[in-house]
């Protein structure tokens, strides 16, 4: 069962998830701060970073949230056993779970990621969706995105069929490349205008004039758990 959320304007949280090495790090780098790093390197707990964007005229501030360790090269043997450690309790440790909880409470959007080169990573896109919705509330604004455009002649999910799932499932979507810039910004640029036009729909709904301002004032939160399907356009894409 879920409970409606309530959301900020100046603090909206977007997680990326995914399998690791499909490019989550660089989309928030590439994102956050405009860079692209060839060396993946690992994070130690949850990374974050945060952007401005101005949609409609109006400054929206969010929150990019990045998962422990997905990106990782070959630290130390370590790195292994934490990496499986962490995966026995993800599956069968309650330690562990809390812990995803955490990391997907209070999100608002989310960016699910996986590599066009490498089918097994599309695959699991069903499992990380499950996930979020077990552990968000279910309307969550969600895109599909296809990592790694820029390797065209490696490509091992066909465009189509990606944009049928995210059809099935209504969500959007679009093909990334970190490296390339490739509708990086687009991509977030999308969640969160869908997030901002539902929060400003909910303002005017619940203004006692009927109208005026579409957006809350400083510091308001407002539910909006009923009103992100209707704004939902199964499957938009962008490749």
């Amino acid at each position: 069962m879920f409970l409606p959320y309530t959301i900020n304007m100046r603090d909206l949280k977007v997680v990326l998830i995914g399998d690791s090495g499909v490019g989550k790090s660089n989309l928030l780098s590439r994102f956050t701060r405009n860079e692209f790093s060839l060396e993946s390197k690992s994070t130690i707990g949850v990374e974050f970073a945060t952007r401005s964007l101005n949609v409609d005229g109006k400054v929206i501030k969010a929150q990019i949230w990045d998962t422990a360790g997905q990106e990782r090269s070959h630290f130390s043997y370590f790195l292994v056993f934490l990496s499986c450690f962490l995966f026995y309790y993800h599956y069968l440790g309650p330690g562990y779970r809390a812990i995803t909880s955490a990391y997907y409470r209070g999100a608002v959007g989310a960016l699910l990621v996986y590599d066009v080169t490498r089918h097994s990573t599309f695959e699991n896109v069903e499992r990380w969706l499950r996930e979020l919705r077990d552990h968000t509330d279910p309307n969550i604004v969600v895109m599909l995105i296809g990592n790694k455009s820029d390797l065209r002649h490696l490509v091992a999910v066909p465009t189509e069929d990606a944009k049928s799932f995210a059809e099935k499932e209504s969500l959007y979507f679009m093909e990334t490349s970190a490296l390339e810039a490739t509708n990086v910004e687009n991509a977030f640029a999308e969640v969160l205008t869908q997030i901002y036009h539902i929060v400003s729909k909910k303002a005017m709904e619940t203004s006692d004039e009927g109208a005026a301002s579409a957006v809350p004032s400083k510091g308001e939160k407002i539910d909006v758990s009923k009103d992100v399907s209707a704004m939902k356009k199964g499957g938009c894409c962008s490749s």
